[in-house]
């Protein structure tokens, strides 16, 4: 049987010394951000991802391995474990036929079989099992093994209790249940019909439905879940029965005997009572877990592109958070995101104050210096970006503005955490600040917000929420750490994310920066209640301290690594305090890379990261991103022409397509058929979110409030 570690050199195409490095780390408390960063060596460069899909496996193997000790302790206890048992328990590599195995040796609610079995039947269901009679009368053999006190007292129903006895010893057999399990996931289908076939609902396409396992894809499978959840489908797993109960006749039925007859409906009986059921039930939950787990790995890819844009930076803003009857909420930032006023406008009917708001825009351009406004897409937000756009176009100042999802917004207001950050501020006027704030910095506002809100996945409220919590918690950890953190700036909320710092150090970091003043030096993180070595160690190349003691502080080089650093910087030329702008070329300025790495007995991979973030220090990864897409024009269905070419930004990536805003209020689709001039298996393969865009309108459906787009010209 192959050891944890081969299959994991197997899966993941590793050599064994490359596994044993990663378990080790792992298992000595290493964060998965620390080891992709700051131990290539030992990984041989493995990133993030694949580190984590590493460690998720090797959990599973490990939990693997546990139950099959505790399935071979109990049935050995129970006096039922033989060698030929053994070896298949051991053998197994998924938990699912470990369970099929032990299945037999499961304590059961009292059934038919159980009943039989203690009236004495089981003698008869052996003999029937054995074959051996070609003559005689099956009657009169059953009459031998009457219980009339336990129900059994005529021959029929002794044959019927030692078929019951049979009918569970074949449904409990593995390798009867993996046959079938296998036909059913190949050949058979997920069927549904309405519950009520006259109401309208937006499950109609489901009424009469039918289509293979093997090839439903995905988000059909969450929208019958959903339906079925809702009571409006009926939902069933449908496979040939005649075929299923003719396989187990071929698997049991060895001979011809007197039996054979009492065999067959025995074997159609636990078919259709026993397996069929079970099947099912497997076979929705396999669908469903299929479907959630692709559900959950788009969710998480969007999520982690969603925190990856592009900052807006030295951008002043108004931001507003539109409305109709209570008016919309404005908040004034400076380039840090600092709130400098706050009010209320009302430009949206019923009142339509569109000169008042106006003036006031005027005002806290003059006052404030801004020169970007910034609107939710919620309700309102056409009407409010028609009184932006007209008093951008009469402006003299140098202004743009843009349209921000609101997704989650809302929820962070209300949250106990906007509460503890702005005790004085109603919960709009908070929401209005982080719509500006998700324009400056998206990432640090965007960790504020709980990843299902973001919204930008389908189905979300429908997923194991546990699965999707702990994926994306994955995705913002390793998006936080790629980019790292200001120290005396971050939030506790962005804080917590870093790799070894939980929410209650996170606390403490921001409570010890507010008694003892900014950090000047990493060193101090130390002294941070509860922020033990190890922490230390997985956090400090992550947190950043611009204008501290030591340069270093401010690039992503571990203090473990300092000694390195400035011997770099001495062959390099430079000094420590040319850190701020760089050290342009440093790299090129050492004469033998390799031999340095091997004279300051460092690692080829670690140095030349160490080389490379010298000659950009603090560089930010997201500055690679698109750039923010400033609104031009476009802002309602009425400015739509069908052939009309824009440019757009991918909001949200789901299985059949992608929604782009186009600066009108609802967001237009690409399907995936009209994303490029050849076959797309996924929309991902094309783009992600935050993409910048062309489009060209290709449908417009003003009752409905939908437009079609496509990503390729007369398509």
């Amino acid at each position: 049987m192959p050891s944890i570690k081969n299959l994991l050199a197997d899966q993941f195409k590793l050599a064994p010394a490359q596994v044993d490095a990663v378990i080790g780390l792992i298992d000595d408390g290493n964060t998965i951000p620390f080891i992709a960063r700051y131990r290539k060596e030992a990984t041989g460069g493995i990133d993030d991802v694949t580190l984590r899909e590493f460690d998720e496996r090797l959990t599973y193997l490990k939990n693997l391995e546990a139950r099959k000790a505790e399935v071979l302790r109990s049935i050995e206890e129970q006096g039922g474990l033989t060698d030929e048992l053994q070896k298949k328990i051991e053998a197994a590599t998924v938990l699912q036929r470990v369970e099929d195995l032990y299945k037999p040796f499961k304590k059961k609610r009292a059934t038919r079989a159980s009943k039989a079995r203690d009236a004495g039947l089981e003698p008869l269901a052996l003999l029937m099992l054995a074959q051996n009679r070609s003559n005689g009368d099956p009657y009169a053999i059953a009459a031998e093994h009457l219980n009339a006190e336990a129900g059994y007292g005529t021959p029929e129903a002794a044959l019927q209790g030692a078929a019951d006895i049979i009918a569970e010893h074949v449904a409990d057999d593995a390798e009867h249940t993996a046959l079938l399990r296998d036909f059913t996931r190949k050949r058979g289908a997920l069927t549904c019909e309405a519950t009520d076939k006259n109401e309208k609902t937006v499950y109609e396409m489901y009424y009469e439905f039918s289509e293979p396992i093997s090839k439903i894809p995905n988000h059909r499978i969450l929208a019958v879940n959903r339906g079925e959840k809702e009571g409006k489908l009926k939902v069933r797993v449908r496979a040939d029965e005649a075929f299923a109960i003719e396989q187990l006749e071929k698997r049991v039925i060895r001979r011809p005997s007197i039996f054979t007859d009492t065999l067959k409906a025995c074997l159609a009986d636990c078919y259709k009572r026993l397996m069929a059921p079970s099947l099912e039930r497997e076979m929705r939950a396999e669908l469903t877990e299929r479907a959630e787990t692709d559900a959950i790995r788009v969710f998480a890819k969007n999520t982690e592109n969603l925190l990856q844009q592009r900052p807006v930076r030295n951008a002043r803003v108004i931001a507003i958070d539109p409305g109709y009857r209570t008016g919309c909420k404005v908040a004034v930032l400076d380039e840090y995101g600092k709130l400098l006023d706050y009010t209320t406008v009302y430009p949206t009917p019923p009142r339509s104050e569109t000169a008042k708001t106006q003036s006031k825009l005027a005002e806290y351009v003059r006052r404030y210096d801004i020169n970007v406004i910034v609107i939710g897409n919620g309700t309102g937000s056409s009407e409010t970006e028609e009184v932006v756009a007209d008093f951008i176009a009469k402006s003299t100042a140098p202004l743009r503005y843009t349209i921000v999802n609101e997704a989650g917004a809302s929820v962070y207001s209300a949250s106990k955490l906007a509460s503890e950050e702005y005790p004085d501020l109603d919960v709009t006027t908070r929401g209005a600040m982080s719509l500006g704030r998700r324009l400056q910095d998206p990432l640090a506002e965007l960790v504020k917000i709980p990843p299902q809100s973001i919204g930008v996945g389908q189905y979300q409220h429908d997923l194991n929420q546990a699965e999707l919590g702990r994926a994306l918690a994955d995705v913002v950890e390793n998006v936080v750490n790629r980019v790292g953190v200001d120290l005396n700036t971050a939030s506790a909320s962005l804080l917590g994310y870093v790799a070894g710092i939980n929410a209650t150090v996170a606390k403490n970091i921001v409570a010890y920066r507010e008694e003892h003043g900014r950090f000047t030096d990493r060193r101090e993180l130390k002294k941070v209640p509860k922020l033990g070595a190890k922490a230390f160690e997985n956090s400090a190349g992550f947190l950043r301290i611009s204008g501290g003691r030591n340069p270093l502080d401010a690039t992503s080089v571990h203090p473990e690594s300092y000694p390195v650093a400035r011997e770099v910087v001495k062959r390099a030329g430079a000094k420590l305090e040319d850190l701020g702008h760089g050290i342009p070329n440093a790299g090129e300025r050492i004469e033998d890379v390799p031999a340095l790495a091997a004279e300051l007995g460092v690692g080829l991979p670690t140095l030349r990261d160490i080389i490379a973030e010298l000659e950009k220090p603090g560089r930010d990864p997201r500055d690679d991103a698109p750039e923010v897409v400033f609104s031009e024009g476009i802002r309602s269905f009425d400015d739509l022409v069908l052939g009309m070419e824009l440019t757009g930004t991918v909001r949200n990536v789901v299985d059949f397509g992608a929604f782009v805003d186009i600066g009108v209020k609802q967001d237009g689709l690409v399907h995936v058929s009209k994303m490029a001039d050849r076959f797309v298996k996924h929309p991902s393969e094309v783009v992600s979110v935050g993409d910048t865009v062309t489009v060209w309108v290709a449908g417009i459906d003003k009752e409905r409030g939908k437009i079609s787009l496509s990503m390729v010209k007369n398509k």
